[in-house]
């Protein structure tokens, strides 16, 4: 009988659903304890993670019948891929089971920060009635500017479509008859950047990627943009955000992701009641139901992969 791995949280009538074909290991606090981790993984045909389990090569030459990786979530950038595709061990992310999750979470992230929320929630919180001081705005007639227009960045476009957005994106495999076909105009990146009263992010973490949003490019924006990160931390270097809100490079932002997660003190130190800003521990993709959904989908992709 196969064996399988479940490392982290996952759905309980899901793992049950796999329990019946196969012989299952659940430990959704087993990513914690390494050397228990190198131990198990050494005999499973197949290992199901989300994003805190780090299947690094170290790890994965100990696992010498391994066929599947199941990712509870998107991101890949905590599984070495090229040595599974050299090593025949196929990757299944859940791609998209998410995505109306993170949509919402951008739009409402948007709203709340066009509107000031964060710091009229502060004030009026502790005895202050900024009414006055307030600069709150629409969305309605504002350009929204996607980074990467995949199954997420689609989902987003609609959503901001329904309150009169204008909406452009920046995605050089997408063909431009494919956004237009959903209201949307791809742009270069620097006309993004130029044009757009919110941008958020919706990329993969690759050398490319990283550092892309830094106080170069933040200078180069429209004046004080909202900046929404739900993707990858490493992509906005985090110093230079801080550095461009202060400098009113950008007008807000709401980060659901970090370089380092959990956040590291030296960053949250620096964030005031008095900012126009959300912070959020890496839960845009996260509600009971897309976790009922991501954690299905995985559990039906390994039980195909092996029964078939």
């Amino acid at each position: 009988m196969k064996k399988i791995l479940i490392t982290e949280f996952m759905e309980q009538d899901s793992v049950d659903s796999i329990s019946e074909v196969f012989e299952v290991i659940y430990d959704p606090s087993l990513h914690e304890n390494i050397e228990s981790l190198e131990s198990k993984i050494e005999l499973v045909d197949a290992v199901i993670v989300r994003n805190k389990t780090q299947l690094n090569k170290s790890l994965l030459l100990k696992a010498k019948n391994l066929k599947f990786v199941g990712r509870l979530g998107v991101g890949l950038d905590n599984i070495d891929t090229d040595y599974c595709l050299d090593n025949n061990i196929f990757v299944q992310p859940a791609t998209g089971m998410n995505a109306d999750s993170v949509a919402e979470y951008v739009i409402a992230c948007t709203l709340s920060l066009l509107k000031n929320i964060p710091i009229s929630h502060s004030g009026t919180s502790t005895g202050q009635w900024p009414r006055t001081s307030i600069k709150s705005r629409e969305l309605g007639g504002k350009t929204l500017g996607l980074l990467g227009f995949g199954v997420i960045g689609k989902k987003v476009s609609r959503l901001a479509q329904v309150f009169g957005a204008n909406v452009i994106a920046y995605d050089p495999f997408v063909e431009s008859s494919d956004a237009e076909n959903l209201g949307v105009s791809l742009t270069s990146q620097e006309e993004l950047f130029n044009l757009s009263d919110v941008i958020t992010i919706h990329l993969p973490l690759t050398n490319e990627t990283r550092d892309l949003m830094n106080l170069s490019s933040f200078k180069k924006m429209k004046k004080a943009p909202i900046i929404i990160n739900s993707s990858r931390g490493s992509i906005i270097n985090e110093n230079d955000l801080l550095l461009a809100y202060k400098q009113k490079f950008i007008g807000g932002f709401a980060l659901d992701v970090y370089s380092s997660e959990p956040v590291k003190e030296e960053f949250y130190n620096e964030i005031t009641s008095t900012m126009n800003c959300i912070l959020t521990p890496h839960t845009s993709g996260v509600t009971v139901e897309s976790n009922i959904r991501v954690s299905q989908f995985i559990a039906d992709k390994v039980i195909k992969f092996f029964v078939d």
